[in-house]
């Protein structure tokens, strides 16, 4: 018993690592976004192979442990948990990266007017905050911060769903505008994106934590409405 929460623990610090890597990707790219700053871009995009190391580890430790220790009840279901939001992690990270990508193309940063209008910051603040939340919710082992951390996203896809219509709107006065439009529109899909992906981890932890499958939960009561 002793060894398998020895290994537990071994394994949620290596989780842990990738969360901070990761968190310094999106934190930067925040800078990047807002600067249009070529070289934090490139910084982060070579992170990414750092990310990708760290998701093949997490996998192989996640495989050996099921292996030696052929975990049951909590043991198997915070395994299981640790491999799901690994990858989800490791997309989070392909995402800030893919976010790098529009920065490189960008030559001026973008018009603060069409910043507010969309409220892309606002946005980005908050998958930030959801991000952090989430990662407070792992170490604790705290399904509540994490059903929490859920509510969250909400924000976040109302601000997508307005931001097609802002955009139109805002190059019809400026269509000089459009390959910066475009790129803030990309970049508003992928932090709606990264608002799924957390959303996917803090379902892990309620799983793990009270055995509990939250996922597809809302969609079902939708359609029975």
């Amino acid at each position: 018993m002793q060894h398998i929460d020895e290994e537990l623990h071994r394994l949620r610090e290596k989780l842990l690592e990738m969360w901070d890597l990761v968190d310094h990707q999106l934190t930067s790219g925040r800078d990047a976004v807002m600067n249009a700053d070529h070289e934090l871009a490139d910084r982060i995009i070579k992170l990414e192979r750092k990310v990708n190391n760290y998701d093949i580890k997490i996998d192989r430790m996640c495989e050996n442990f099921i292996a030696l220790y052929t975990p049951v009840a909590v043991d198997l279901r915070t395994v299981l948990a640790v491999l799901k939001i690994n990858t989800n992690l490791e997309r989070i990270g392909d995402t800030a990266e893919g976010m790098a990508h529009f920065v490189k193309k960008l030559d001026r940063p973008f018009d603060p007017e069409l910043i507010e209008l969309t409220s892309m910051m606002v946005m980005y603040d908050q998958a930030l905050a959801m991000f952090r939340e989430c990662r407070v919710a792992l170490v604790k082992d705290d399904p509540k911060l994490a059903k929490e951390v859920i509510k969250l996203d909400k924000a976040l896809n109302k601000i997508y769903r307005k931001s097609d219509v802002i955009i139109t709107k805002y190059l019809q006065a400026n269509p000089d505008r459009i390959p910066e439009s475009l790129a803030l529109l990309s970049i508003i899909k992928k932090l709606e994106r990264v608002g799924d992906q957390v959303t996917n981890m803090a379902e892990e932890i309620i799983f793990y934590r009270e055995a509990k499958v939250v996922k597809h939960k809302k969609k079902k009561k939708k359609k029975d409405e």
